[in-house]
Formats: structure tokens, sequence, C-alpha cells
């Protein structure tokens, strides 16, 4: 994916440092937008999809600690921290919290560049591999909803079938109730009929149907499906 696609927010109080990353960085093809605080960050977040973040240690009312760690409760956005500060307490703070690299300033704009592509980068990588679940001797494709055999082929599927793989898919290792599934489902499906879908999608993707390693049983909660 080009730079250009990549939506980065920039979280700095300082106004010309905060205007001078914006422009460097649509200048090698990033889109920007830019907060000069935590609360000016969340209101953007709530408005767009942003591929990384630059966030700021000193700011004021709410750090950028503070707003990483709030951050982290509810996105997994890659966040790079910058800060003034250069000891190693300061950048072991920032990676518990969940920053996934860190810079101090001064910083060399090529360096800041090279480490923004790195994130990306694997941020991709992962996403790609998403997009297949690996469930034995198979793979679900997550865009074409295609259950293929790692040998070659397919192995055919209902459209409701395909449904199920995706609900689950998506959220692995999550578990769903009968009731939450039929309502996902719709198309009148009941906690009852979905017993039989899973029952076929088993057949379909197990060694064992009976003793399932990949869409398992949650005893008195439900089922949930974990991809190797």
């Amino acid at each position: 994916m080009s730079p250009n696609e990549k939506h980065i927010l920039v979280v700095d109080d300082d106004t010309r440092l905060r205007e001078l990353l914006q422009r460097f960085l649509r200048e090698n093809g990033y889109m920007v937008s830019a907060a000069k605080d935590a609360d000016d960050a969340r209101e953007l977040l709530k408005h767009y999809r942003f591929d990384l973040l630059i966030v700021d240690v000193m700011m004021p009312k709410e750090s950028g600690f503070e707003f990483l760690a709030k951050l982290r409760k509810e996105s997994l956005v890659p966040v790079i921290m910058l800060t003034a500060m250069g000891g190693v307490e300061d950048r072991i703070v920032g990676l518990e919290n969940g920053a996934d690299d860190y810079i101090a300033k001064p910083f060399d704009t090529k360096e800041l560049l090279l480490r923004i592509a790195s994130i990306l980068r694997r941020m991709d990588k992962d996403k790609e591999k998403k997009e297949k679940l690996s469930l034995g001797l198979c793979l679900f494709d997550m865009q074409s909803k295609e259950l293929q055999l790692k040998q070659g082929g397919t192995i055919h599927l209902t459209a409701v079938e395909q449904n199920v793989l995706m609900i689950l898919g998506e959220k692995s290792g999550q578990v769903f109730t009968r009731e939450k599934l039929s309502e996902l489902l719709g198309a009148g499906q009941s906690p009852r009929s979905i017993d039989v879908q899973i029952t076929r999608v088993r057949k379909k993707i197990e060694r064992d149907s009976k003793n399932p390693r990949y869409l398992q049983t949650v005893r008195g909660k439900g089922y949930m499906l974990l991809p190797d």
C-alpha cells in the first residue's frame, strides 16, 4: 500500500513542531491530521480511521502516557511516542503503556520516516495474515469467503456457513452465545438452528468433528473459533 493511502495523526501541543511534522509527512506522501492535546485527538479518533499516531509525551492537562493508556483500552492503532525525555525509564513507561516505538527530540526526520514505514509494513503483514484463517488442512479467506484446501481446491460453503466463519473469525477467541449468533446471522436463524450450522461447519474444517480443535464449544456459554 502506498504512503498516500495511510492516514497519520500528530498529537503535540507545540504548534510549530506540529505544523512542521504535518508539512514534512505530507511532502512524503502521507495523509496527515493534527491535534493539540489528548481531548482534541479523541475527537478526531471518533470520526476518522488512522493508521498510525505520533504522540508527544509532555502535553498539558493529560500526558501522552495517560492518553496512550486510555487509548489502548479500545484501540490497537500503532503509536510512536515523541518526547524531549530520552531516559531509559521514560522509554520503558511508554512501551509498557502500549507504545510501538519511541523517539527522542531532537530527532532526524529521515529516521522518523524509516520508523513509520517499518511499523506500517509490519501492520500490513499482520493484516494480510488475518485475512486468511489457518484451520488445519484448510484456509478460510475472509475476503472471498472461500474455504480453501491448503493442498489445492475448495470446499463448498453455504451462505450461512460462510457467515458463521466470518462472524467467529473476525473475533477469534471470543465466545459467542447461540442467541448472539442467531441475531447476527439473521435470515430466520434460531438459537436451536445454530447448533446445526456449527455441526455442518465442523464437518468441513475439522479432522474429527466430534472432537473439534478449531470451532470449539465453551460449556454453558457458546462457541468460539481458534485458528492456528
